[in-house]
């Protein structure tokens, strides 16, 4: 992983210098930018390996930056790894957060180490992915964020939040399998008292609804004793 890239968006110099430090240790290039017009001009001129991306910004929110990331309007690397900070912690935008495509989430105040670990396991991730990567067919699925619906081939599917977010989830990492620790903390968040039973109960009333919607096609695939994956 030595000399991926990483583009750090944060404005304050102090939190900024220690996740520099930390990560040119260990061999990784580090861009910095303070202000979210900064980090567009580059993305568009060359997309890194990683997003570490603050939410709160001078110049605006760094949920904005993820939504036009995911939408393609920044660069064609649409499955860049975005890591989010936050210094509300609040539940809201964590979920929010997940929900817009970033792939993980850090409260601050946070440990250098902590950070560099998640852009480790990011990176190794996307590298273990990237032999197999081939042009995906379209999915069935039509899913609208900001306005929290989906439909499964044009029928619109009745979803409560937490199984919005598990679709979400599980489409963002498609063929990919998602532990229940995974699912817990992209839509439950790191500090709910939510267990494994909790993501079991609502991927079976996810399941159900899709077989609803789809006859005859599971498209969530149980991987027994490492969690779930979604296959379209």
């Amino acid at each position: 992983m030595t000399g991926a890239r990483v583009l750090l968006v944060e404005d304050d110099p102090a939190i900024a210098r220690s996740i520099i430090f930390a990560l040119e240790r260990d061999g990784l290039t580090v861009t910095h930018c303070l202000l979210l017009s900064d980090a567009r001009q580059q993305l568009k001129a060359q997309a890194p390996d990683v997003l570490v991306l603050d939410v709160g910004l001078p110049d605006g929110s760094g949920l904005d930056l993820c939504r036009e990331l995911r939408s393609g309007a920044l660069t064609s690397e649409g499955s860049l790894p975005v890591l989010m900070l936050s210094a509300h912690g609040e539940e809201i935008d964590r979920v929010l957060g997940l929900e817009l495509g970033a792939d993980d989430y850090v409260t601050k105040p946070f440990s250098p180490r902590e950070l560099l670990a998640r852009v480790r396991g990011m990176l190794r991730r996307t590298r273990m992915a990237a032999p197999s990567s081939r042009a995906r067919p379209a999915t069935p699925f039509d899913m609208d964020i900001e306005g929290q619906r989906v439909s499964l081939h044009g029928k619109a599917l009745n979803l409560t939040r937490r199984e919005f977010g598990l679709l979400a989830d599980l489409l963002t990492h498609r063929g990919r399998i998602r532990s229940r620790d995974d699912l817990l903390g992209s839509v439950w968040g790191a500090d709910s008292d939510s267990t494994d039973r909790t993501v079991d109960t609502h991927i079976k009333t996810l399941r159900a609804k899709l077989l609803a919607a789809s006859p005859g096609h599971d498209y969530i695939v149980t991987h027994r004793g490492m969690g779930y994956a979604m296959e379209t």
